[in-house]
């Protein structure tokens, strides 16, 4: 089962810790999964690679039956925190551009250097202090 979806044997293990998938039977020592691992191994790595934790998972997926009203409100809360990434990986992409056509050779001479740090010392976010 590792090899066919292409995750650790550790992983799968772990997987069945949380409740994610269900335990196996057992031959000869090793752990023998129903064909339906597959799909919900599929589902798992799918839900990280957009962003849900495990225990957000284990949310959606622990009872074993998907609960759509749960589910959207996670969706929606994940939305929200992508967005919130995105806004501040804008806001990093923004700044490093700057730094680089800064006409000065070193940029903590710059007075924008200078008053970006001086606002992030004074606890205002990033966002905030890289304005344009």
């Amino acid at each position: 089962m590792a090899h066919r979806v292409g995750v650790a044997t550790s992983a799968l293990r772990y997987y069945e810790e949380l409740g994610l998938l269900p335990a196996p039977v057992r031959v000869s020592g090793q752990r023998r999964y129903q064909e339906s691992a597959v799909e919900l191994v599929g589902i798992i790595l799918l839900l990280r690679d957009v962003g849900f934790s495990l225990a957000e998972q284990k949310a959606l997926m622990g009872s074993g039956d998907l609960d759509l009203d749960e589910w959207r409100r996670l969706a929606q809360r994940k939305l929200a925190e992508l967005d919130e990434q995105i806004a501040k990986a804008q806001t990093a992409r923004e700044a490093i551009q700057h730094a680089l056509r800064c006409p000065h050779d070193d940029f903590t001479l710059c007075p924008n250097f200078a008053r970006i740090m001086a606002a992030r010392l004074a606890g205002r976010p990033l966002e905030e202090a890289h304005t344009h």
